[in-house]
């Protein structure tokens, strides 16, 4: 049975390797493909694209495309503009939306510099690279997302009106906000995310759709595909999709927790151990360790935008105390319940990231932090299970060594800036990148007067 139009292309041979030039162009042949973009990521995660008729593939599989780099975020200076884009092309798709006679697909690529040298602020070639070098140790970092998103009316206002009046898990056998959310999984699905479920989440307007882990690297170029995805595809539908952490106050905000598992060449899990008593490995404690240890200024890279920490608050379901545990969906880190004869789903799942992040600096993040842990043995506290972190009082947390992560994005820098070890694993090109963008955030934010500030003190100051 042939693979229908618009499906990802999910470039590999039968008998392995990449498919070679000539397969390539005629998978786009028989797509029909009229243009080709050729995307990246800036260093906030923004996705960028250099497109082109489909008659300059061929050019481009060859010698790569050349673009001005010196207006993207993070990217050169004026006097070194040139870049040039190296197509990865295992990350063929087909974009769905678009109409039948302008159909477009698209390339992720790689970044590098005149001289033939691997972009140092790449984010995409940064999370590349770690993988590489982990696989150097037999090593695979695996991840699984469950971003969240709400569906909003297209009302011309700034506030946002939700496009339901759904609840979590809420079923109806003919609701609008259903049949997007179908069309969306199917659209993800065509280009080559296994998606696993989707569902309505608590907040009304807010769903979600969880796709099957990968190695880090595509499920990061999954997280970009899902979220332009679902904003064309909900477009289409007079609707504004947003990813945006917290965009109504008083309700359940948008996070994207994010499961982490390492296996090894052989494709086991080496963070199960049949003999303990939650079914973790040293190794799985170790990593766990050294991500409690760099949580605070990990925050700057998952949850990076001013309106993150209005999601990072008591009430809402979303993680505020650096712990861990099996049974307390209160702690930074849980531990799925293990079920009998799946050691290969024993995986740690980090609940403070929201789907506003950078997946692939937010990934390299994860795995660095995880791996100091490993490196020096790291051991993590008691696990925090059957206690409610958020009623306990400070007092109480202060005795149980229990930290809170940043109340703000001005503080995760802080912690950021002090941590060498998230820094170094960066590299100097995208820490300087990142945190000038941030900086620049938190000034406009504490400039700018806000909705709440006019109705506070208008009239009463």
């Amino acid at each position: 049975m042939g693979m229908p139009a618009g499906h990802a292309l999910n470039i590999f041979k039968a008998n392995g390797g990449s498919m070679d030039k000539k397969e390539i162009l005629e998978r786009v042949k028989k797509d029909n493909v009229k243009f080709i973009s050729f995307q990246f990521s800036d260093v906030t995660g923004k996705i960028k694209s250099v497109d082109a008729p489909v008659e300059q593939l061929e050019g481009a599989l060859d010698d790569g495309i050349w673009f001005d780099g010196s207006s993207v975020q993070g990217f050169a200076r004026i006097q070194e503009s040139d870049m040039h884009l190296k197509i990865d092309t295992d990350t063929y798709a087909v974009l769905p939306w678009t109409p039948e006679d302008m159909r477009r697909a698209r390339f992720f690529c790689d970044i590098y510099t005149p001289d033939d040298e691997p972009f140092a602020g790449d984010p995409r070639g940064l999370l590349k690279k770690m993988l590489v070098d982990l696989k150097k140790s037999g090593l695979v970092f695996n991840c699984g997302t469950e971003p969240e998103f709400f569906l909003f009316r297209q009302n011309g206002g700034l506030r946002p009106v939700p496009h339901d009046v759904g609840g979590y898990f809420d079923f109806s056998s003919d609701d609008e906000a259903v049949q997007v959310r179908t069309e969306l999984m199917y659209a993800l699905n065509t280009m080559g995310l296994e998606i696993e479920m989707g569902h309505h989440e608590v907040a009304r307007g807010q769903h979600e759709i969880d796709f099957r882990f990968a190695d880090a690297l595509r499920t990061a170029d999954n997280v970009m595909t899902m979220k332009y995805t679902v904003k064309a595809i909900a477009a289409q539908h007079g609707l504004v999709a947003s990813f945006m952490p917290k965009p109504i106050f008083g309700i359940n905000g948008s996070g994207m927790h994010t499961h982490m598992s390492l296996f090894d060449e052989n494709g086991d899990n080496i963070f199960f151990d049949e003999n303990d008593e939650v079914h973790l490995s040293d190794t799985a404690y170790s990593f766990i360790a050294g991500q409690l240890k760099h949580a605070r200024a990990l925050s700057a890279l998952v949850a990076p935008t001013v309106n993150s920490y209005k999601r990072l608050v008591p009430g809402y379901e979303a993680p505020v105390y650096v712990g861990w545990a099996q049974i307390n969906r209160s702690a930074l880190i849980r531990i799925p319940r293990y079920t009998a004869g799946q050691k290969n789903a024993t995986r740690a799942e980090l609940r403070c990231p929201d789907p506003a992040c950078n997946p692939y600096l937010a990934f390299a993040g994860m795995l660095a932090i995880g791996q100091d842990g490993m490196d020096n043995e790291l051991k993590p506290p008691k696990p925090l299970n059957n206690i409610n972190i958020y009623k306990l009082s400070e007092e109480e947390r202060k005795a149980k060594g229990i930290k809170e992560l940043p109340a703000s994005l001005s503080e995760a820098l802080n912690e950021l800036d002090n941590d060498d070890v998230l820094k170094n694993a960066l590299g100097s090109e995208i820490y300087t990148a990142f945190r000038r963008a941030k900086l620049e955030e938190c000034e406009e934010y504490r400039i700018h007067v806000t909705d709440w500030e006019v109705e506070k003190y208008l009239e009463s100051a």
